[in-house]
């Protein structure tokens, strides 16, 4: 696509709404956690997502239909394994740590831009990932570097399985509408939720109540709060994730990756405002480096789409 079509200030916008609204509901995933299973929240989800954006279609008059099929179900495939090697990692792996793995994924996307795609990577933009990954690696602390050992690198392969998925949201669905990439995720997620419940249905662990047995957690009746907040998860993340979806598809995906280390920011000032949860000196540091790295990507985009 040539550079004058990058329009990387727009997705930056776009990414900033996406954060927003995932850091928002995401905070609430620990009250979902409480009683109910990982599984049955995505089956659940998904089933709560499909509906809503087969209603807003219904309204609207658009189709899910792809324009490529195999490139649809690829790139849904590749984000659904993201995730579900994300989240068995938290089984047996701190949370900081994991969460630290995933975030490698913009260097990934440097990495296979330049060498499966032939994208130029300038030092700017390399400096903008080291910048952003040094933020999360403060802001998450040195939980997320400790104990380091083989089981540590699950959370990297989700981080480097989550910037396939990202590269192929332009390189192979740029024509697609976002709302078709949505439908894809949420029903590969849904299926991985499905097989997780009959997994554990079969397999019967006892587990008690309590947000840490959320992976292990086979179906349950859920209660009102359950379906409450996963209605709320569903409709936030059609609304995040589609103008995620959107930002890939109209920027490189290696400025756009950069742009979503602002989910940590997000994301903590959310638990401040919700839980009045706090952060210490040394992530706000690292906070600043990921403001810093995103906004050499934008101002850079700036000067490139004015030339």
């Amino acid at each position: 696509m040539p550079a004058s079509q990058d329009r990387t200030l727009a997705a930056a916008g776009l990414i900033l709404v996406y954060a927003m609204v995932i850091g928002f509901t995401d905070n609430y995933v620990q009250v979902i956690a409480r009683d109910a299973g990982l599984w049955q929240f995505h089956l659940t989800r998904g089933c709560m997502a499909m509906a809503i954006l087969g209603l807003f279609c219904a309204v609207t008059g658009r189709r899910l239909r792809p324009v490529n099929l195999r490139a649809v179900v690829a790139r849904s495939l590749i984000h659904g394994v993201a995730m579900l090697i994300y989240f068995g990692a938290l089984a047996f792996l701190p949370v900081a740590m994991v969460a630290a793995g995933l975030f490698t994924a913009p260097i990934f996307v440097l990495l296979i831009s330049r060498f499966a795609y032939g994208h130029p990577i300038g030092p700017v933009r390399i400096l903008a990932v080291a910048l952003g990954f040094l933020g999360v690696l403060l802001v998450l602390g040195r939980e997320a570097t400790s104990g380091a050992s083989l089981a540590a690198l699950l959370p990297i392969a989700a981080g480097a399985m989550y910037a396939m998925g990202n590269i192929a949201t332009r390189e192979w669905c740029a024509e697609e509408r976002a709302e078709t990439l949505l439908a894809g995720f949420f029903i590969a997620l849904g299926i991985f939720g499905a097989i997780g419940i009959v997994v554990l249905a079969i397999a019967g662990p006892q587990v008690p109540s309590g947000a840490e047995y959320f992976l292990m957690r086979g179906p349950v009746w859920p209660n009102a709060g359950f379906w409450f907040w996963t209605f709320v998860q569903a409709a936030g993340s059609l609304l995040g994730v589609g103008f995620m979806i959107r930002a890939y598809q109209i920027t490189d995906a290696g400025r756009a990756s950069v742009l979503e280390y602002v989910i940590l920011p997000a994301s903590a000032f959310w638990t401040w405002v919700i839980w009045g949860q706090t952060l210490h000196a040394q992530a706000w540091i690292g906070m600043a480096l990921i403001v810093a790295a995103g906004s050499i990507i934008a101002l850079r985009a700036r000067q490139q789409e004015a030339g």
